[in-house]
């Protein structure tokens, strides 16, 4: 059986862990592998061969940086094929699904090739008399990266060129349930170039997530994945003082307004709300429809979920694949039944759906609620699994006060042929991705990605202009070269500055 073990100072480590973890095949049920789980010193190890390396990798040339990031660039593109079907393997999206993860992450891959023009400074000529202030940006050292399963590829891919091109060295720990793309991606950069130790893999569980917030030579961290841990995270990470950026969960809305096109609402609804199995930081959970489309928009999006082939993401035609784990296929089967006893319709029941794959995978089919109300669970929570709920308002104003009285701000959209209706709904909205007749709105890389409330806990958002920020620290430096006609001493003020 397949073990998959750290990757440390630029190769596969060599010890031997005491605690180790399956790895299943979502789409068959069955254990395919193993994963070592670090303990505190095997993170230690990994800090160290990190801290080792940034001494040197901190002066590498901004032109020896970039060519690190376009030979990965190169690398990545090449072998995408088989990133994508890691991801499939172990997460169990389907494979466009998986392919389409590994584009959107090589777009960030290429942010950071542009590493050069990213970190100038600037520069002010005789700010005083013969005096001369500029800044530099100086990476911050040992940094971590902890990201979720949902995006095993893409989301390690945000955050961790950006470290490395800005002269970091990282220590990245990936979720113990999909832990081979991240080692993939290690063995891919070792063959771009990078020196050993500047990218480090640890796997593990809370030990490890811990042992990194700890750790006095983690500089900062950032991380993806629910809000109570991503909450945790940041304040166990800024109570030992380190730069902490922590993305958490999400409740993201679509409102759809009565002058909408209801077919494009209805196939946004339908593929925002269960591409990936809902499996998503960025999936529609609730459809807000105001009045009087909700009849209408409703039949329409059963027409599509009907028509939707779930099963193995490796087989061909397969649009939705299972759930990552059995607990986590339960943890979102609970919410169907709380749903039903809340009161909500059960319009599309996905335990009835059929599926083109092994009996003993992780499946839910694509699961409708109608006049769900903001006080049940499967409004309230994030359920992160397919299952999508409509909420009947009667206007505009109406659907604006459910989006900004939930607790998350992570991405709305609105479906209208309004141009007003749509610019005051970017103005008045408490989130911090919109979209437009847009379902999903995650940025491009050169724009960055984040939410407002308890969907971001931090300052500053991943990839992007801000995500270069986050991982460098400004210095100013006042400079002053005195020519051969100074005129020596003079304990006063400067007279003429």
């Amino acid at each position: 059986m397949n073990t998959i073990t750290h990757w440390i100072g630029g190769k596969p480590w060599q010890g031997g862990s005491a605690r180790s973890g399956d790895v299943y095949d979502p789409a068959t049920g069955q254990v395919a592998g193993r994963v070592d789980f670090a303990d505190q010193s095997t993170v230690d190890e990994a800090v160290v061969a990190a801290r080792e390396a940034f001494t040197s990798w901190r002066d590498a040339s901004l032109a020896q940086r970039s060519n690190v990031m376009f030979a990965f660039r190169e690398l990545l593109n090449a072998r995408k094929g088989d990133l994508a079907a890691i991801v499939t393997a172990e997460h169990g999206k389907v494979l466009s699904d998986a392919a389409g993860e590994v584009q959107r992450a090589l777009e960030a891959v290429e942010f950071a090739c542009g590493i050069p023009h990213l970190l100038k400074g600037g520069f002010s000529e005789n700010a005083s008399t013969r005096v001369d202030v500029y800044s530099i940006q100086q990476p911050l050292g040992v940094v971590g990266v902890i990201s979720p399963f949902n995006f095993p590829a893409m989301v390690p891919l945000w955050f961790v060129p950006n470290a490395i091109a800005c002269g970091n060295a990282v220590v990245l720990k990936p979720s113990e349930k999909d832990p081979s793309a991240a080692n993939f991606i290690a063995e891919l950069f070792a063959e771009a170039g990078l020196p050993d130790g500047v990218l480090n893999v640890v796997h593990g569980d809370k030990v490890a997530v811990d042992r990194l917030l700890e750790h006095p030579d983690v500089k900062a961290v950032s991380f993806v994945g629910s809000t109570p841990i991503a909450r945790y995270v940041y304040e166990t990470g800024t109570r030992h003082g380190k730069r902490v950026q922590a993305l958490g969960g999400a409740k993201n809305h679509m409102v759809v307004l009565p002058d909408a096109d209801l077919d494009l609402a209805a196939d946004a609804a339908v593929s925002a709300g269960f591409g990936s199995a809902g499996e998503r930081c960025m999936a529609i959970s609730v459809v807000v429809a105001v009045d009087p489309v909700g009849d209408e928009l409703v039949s329409k999006i059963v027409d599509r979920i009907r028509g939707l082939h779930v099963g193995d993401g490796r087989r061909p035609g397969c649009e939705m694949g299972p759930l990552v784990t059995g607990a986590h296929r339960d943890r979102v089967l609970s919410y169907v039944d709380s749903g039903q006893v809340e009161g909500a319709s059960l319009v599309v029941d996905g335990r009835q759906h059929a599926i083109d794959g092994a009996a003993e995978g992780f499946w839910l089919g694509p699961t409708l609620f109608d006049h769900v109300g903001t006080d049940m669970a499967i409004y309230r929570d994030e359920i992160f699994g397919p299952v999508l709920s409509v909420l009947r308002v009667a206007t505009y104003d109406d659907a604006l006060d459910v989006v900004n009285a939930n607790p998350y701000g992570n991405g709305t959209a609105i479906f209208t042929n309004d141009g007003g209706a749509a610019r005051r709904f970017q103005n008045e909205v408490e989130v911090g991705m919109v979209g437009v007749n847009v379902p999903i709105p995650v940025p491009v890389a050169y724009y960055s990605f984040g939410g407002w409330k308890d969907s971001l806990f931090g300052d500053s958002h991943a990839y992007g202009p801000e995500g270069v920020h986050f991982f460098t620290r400004t210095k100013v430096v006042t400079g002053r070269w005195l020519d051969p006609s100074h005129g020596g001493v003079n304990l006063g003020f400067p007279q003429n500055t």
